[in-house]
């Protein structure tokens, strides 16, 4: 005789069960869907924490990660996220990274994936601390972010690093800035938009150079700070 189907709770919780079946996309899913009500159900968050610690799959450890950043409690969900920030496959790094401020991560240990090998993983970081604002400023994060800015040999990530800084609008982070309004388009146009929070002869003299520049779309962001319309390009 088959046995009879398990359903999700009154509640419309899904089966904790699932969390351990065979498939990791599956199991990613089931923990996903926990992450989405405002309570989890009794054993949820224990589970869901070993999970986003030892599950094989790195789908799965990345779902129940969010899943404990959305509905579990600080305390819990900080002690996961610090592990996920060495977890041998990138994206699970990533994912942690962008949990940062949702979790109330600290800068800290968000510095060492400006390192991380995967430029996603450094992307995130950036962003991350950008989000922690007066955390970030209070710490050695500006410097480190401007590195990335100048120096990164990855584009992706030297144009998160310009935008974290410009997002702080840390008088540190200016320099460097100023820099990246000479990278490549991509760069300078995210570059042009983080001299917002500045000010300055040395601003001004960026947004003029940007205002001629060969790409329209840094034409255009000077022309978003300036309030006027940008010049033809050279």
């Amino acid at each position: 005789m088959t046995p009879p189907r398990r359903h999700p709770t009154a509640t419309g919780a899904p089966d904790l069960e699932g969390l351990a079946g065979p498939s990791g996309l599956e199991r990613a899913a089931r923990a996903a869907a926990l992450g989405m009500l405002p309570t989890l159900p009794r054993g949820a968050p224990g589970t869901l924490e070993r999970m986003a610690g030892t599950d094989p799959d790195p789908r799965a450890r990345s779902a129940a990660l969010g899943a404990l950043a959305r509905s579990a409690g600080r305390r819990r969900a900080s002690r996961a996220w610090r592990r996920a920030l060495a977890d041998p496959d990138a994206a699970v790094r990533r994912r942690a990274a962008e949990l940062a401020p949702a979790v109330g991560g600290t800068v800290r240990p968000l510095l060492g994936l400006l390192h991380d090998l995967d430029v996603t993983v450094v992307e995130a970081a950036a962003w991350a601390l950008g989000e922690l604002g007066d955390a970030t400023r209070r710490t050695r994060a500006v410097a480190a972010l401007a590195s990335v800015a100048v120096g990164h040999d990855d584009p992706l990530a030297r144009e998160a690093a310009v935008a974290a800084l410009g997002a702080l609008g840390d008088p540190a982070g200016l320099p460097a800035v100023l820099v990246a309004c000479r990278d490549r388009p991509a760069v300078r146009r995210r570059a042009v938009l983080a001299l917002s929070p500045f000010a300055g002869p040395e601003v001004d003299a960026a947004l003029d150079r940007a205002a001629r520049d060969v790409d329209w779309q840094v034409r255009q962001a000077a022309d978003e700070l300036r309030g006027g319309p940008a010049r033809p390009g050279c």
